[in-house]
């Protein structure tokens, strides 16, 4: 699926932000479902186990919580992905809370494994296949597929995605060729919208 850069991009809606700041839980809901997969990916990537992974990823949404009224979309480059570096800390911080915990048994190999683990994700990391933009990309295309009919996102989907002709596709479901070009023109706008590339 090549919806990508060239189509969206990876900001989130500046008014999805500001709901959140004005404590909108529609709009906290939407945050949750387009950025925890990426931030659970990251606790993963950062050598944490499932469970561990999953408070990260709670503790990293109380932590935006209590400081999203300090970040800044004013400045170039900034980004809401960007500025979620708070779950990387929130790894961190994992990792000191369960220095002095007891280890379990495993001897003493099993027990230098475990503590060569990372103190902080990189971004050299993120290379090893893992592409967040991708992930954010079918995130937010999940999130979106719910305002629209089934006939609408087959249309879309088999002209943007799979690369059909309009005439085929209209053909195959009872629509003009018109109707699904405006398919295609109606959930890349909601994309984008709950992406902020418009």
């Amino acid at each position: 699926m090549n919806i990508g850069a060239s189509q969206t991009s990876s900001s989130t809606s500046p008014s999805l932000l500001q709901r959140a700041r004005d404590r909108d839980p529609e709009a906290w809901s939407r945050l949750a479902k387009l950025y925890s997969p990426l931030v659970y990916r990251w606790a993963r990537q950062g050598g944490l186990q499932s469970t561990d992974a999953a408070d990260v990823v709670q503790e990293v949404f109380r932590s935006v919580a209590g400081k999203i009224d300090s970040f800044r979309t004013d400045q170039p480059g900034s980004s809401f992905r960007g500025w979620l570096t708070i779950a990387r800390n929130q790894v961190r911080l994992h990792y000191r809370k369960q220095e002095g915990r007891p280890h379990g048994a495993g001897g003493s190999e099993a027990n230098n494994l475990l503590q060569q683990q990372p103190d902080l994700l990189d971004e050299a990391e993120e290379s090893s296949g893992f592409d967040s933009r991708k992930s954010l990309m079918h995130s937010a295309l999940q999130l979106v597929r719910q305002d629209f009919n089934e006939q609408t996102w087959r249309a879309f989907w088999r002209f943007t995605v799979d690369g059909q002709s309009a005439t085929e596709i209209a053909e195959d479901l009872g629509m003009n060729s018109g109707a699904v070009r405006q398919a295609k023109y109606r959930v890349l706008c909601r994309l984008r919208e709950e992406l902020d590339s418009c």
